[in-house]
Order: structure tokens, then sequence, then C-alpha cells
């Protein structure tokens, strides 16, 4: 899964793990992307429901279908 938090219509960033993630380290990167596999999306989901991080709010925008 790639979480992209330029296309997020959700934008409740300040309680986002992907936030958490990002700024992990230093500065958020520019292309503010995360890619994430299976065993990441339920480590995540675990620790969010154990209240140790905050859970994933993203909403991705529909794509748009090539005519």
């Amino acid at each position: 899964m790639m979480i992209d938090c330029d296309t997020c219509t959700v934008r409740a960033c300040g309680d986002c793990v992907v936030t958490t993630l990002l700024r992990v380290g230093g500065p958020a990167p520019p292309d503010r992307a995360v890619h994430l596999d299976d065993r990441e999306m339920a480590a995540l989901d675990l620790l969010a429901g154990l209240g140790m991080v905050p859970p994933l709010r993203h909403g991705a925008f529909p794509r748009s279908r090539a005519s």
C-alpha cells in the first residue's frame, strides 16, 4: 500500500500514524509518501489498537479514469 499525504482526503495529519512515521529521524521528506507492505500494515494496526501509535486516517482521492 502506498500512502501519499498529498492525495489524502481525510487531512487528520496531527492524529495520523503516517505523520508520525515521516517525522522519525527528522523533518518529513518532500514527497510525503510511505510504502507499507501487509506485515507493516498489520503491525501498525496492532500498535494502534494498543494505543501506542495513532491510527491510520488516510483516505485517498478516487483515481480518475483515462478516456
